[in-house]
Parts: structure tokens; C-alpha cells; sequence
């Protein structure tokens, strides 16, 4: 093989090596990053592991509300199968209320409580992440031309 040949084929497997690492490096930092999202059966069913932080979806349990001191929020969040009890310290959305769709991000806490970091409630009638509606419909508590339609959520 001649010298040209060589550089060239060394020269090609350092950008191959190095295209690797880059790929490698980002994928562990998206990975870190991805917020799972999971209904109150996936919960209850499969547990995250202690500080995962993850996207917990479905219905706001009717008479859980429960607001303390200041902007501190309680409220148990339903698939119909099963129930979370949710812990907030922040400002609510306008339109949280109870039986409606709701988000929460955040992670379990040791006492089994969810430890949400952000609420996100419907923005308009016809919202529902199409994640949440599938847990409902699974539960039977789905209720076709009620105003709820599957839509992709963005949040």
C-alpha cells in the first residue's frame, strides 16, 4: 500500500472514530435528558427509580384538591384503575380543575407521594395528550364526543 493510501485510510478512520464519539456523546446527553411519560397504572405497575423524573398523565381525581399554605397544591391524579397523589409548590394553571386532564413532571418521592415540579392542564376543550387518552381508554373511563379528542401534545 502506498503512503498516499495509508494517510488516506487513517485520515478516514479517525473521522469514523470520531464521528462515533460525537454520536455517542450526544446520545448519552439525550438520554439524561428524556422525560418518560406514564400513566397512574404504569406507575403503580413499574415504579421509577428513586429521582427519575418522569411525565404523569390523566384525569384530576374529583374532591382531591387540596390547597395549603401559600401556593403548596395536593390532588390525586387518576386513570381510572389507579390513583397518585401529586404534591405541587407553584402557582396552578387557569385552567387546572378538577376531572380534567392534567400533566406533571417530576419524580416519586420516598414516601410515595409524586413530587411535581411542573403542571400543565389542558389548554383548550378538545386537548389530551394522545398518551393519556390511550391510559383512559384502557381504564374505561374514556368518553367519546364528550369534548375530548386525542391530540399530540407539545408541551
Amino acid at each position: 500500500m502506498s503512503p498516499k493510501k495509508r494517510r488516506r485510510l487513517l485520515f478516514a478512520a479517525a473521522l469514523v472514530l470520531a464521528g462515533a464519539g460525537v454520536a455517542s456523546l450526544v446520545l448519552a446527553a439525550l438520554q439524561e435528558n428524556v422525560l418518560f411519560f406514564v400513566s397512574p397504572s404504569d406507575l403503580v405497575r413499574t415504579p421509577p427509580k428513586p429521582g427519575q423524573r418522569v411525565r404523569i398523565g390523566g384525569l384530576v381525581a374529583e374532591g382531591s384538591l387540596h390547597l395549603g399554605d401559600g401556593l403548596e397544591a395536593a390532588f390525586v391524579v387518576t386513570d381510572g384503575a389507579h390513583d397518585v397523589t401529586v404534591r405541587y409548590a407553584g402557582a396552578l394553571p387557569d385552567l387546572f380543575r378538577e376531572g380534567q386532564g392534567v400533566v406533571a413532571m417530576g419524580a416519586m418521592g420516598a414516601d410515595g407521594v409524586f413530587e411535581a415540579g411542573e403542571v400543565l392542564a389542558k389548554h383548550d376543550e378538545t386537548y389530551m395528550p394522545r398518551e393519556v387518552a390511550d391510559a383512559l381508554k384502557r381504564a374505561g373511563r374514556w368518553k367519546e364526543g364528550e369534548g375530548l379528542s386525542p391530540r399530540r401534545a407539545t408541551p
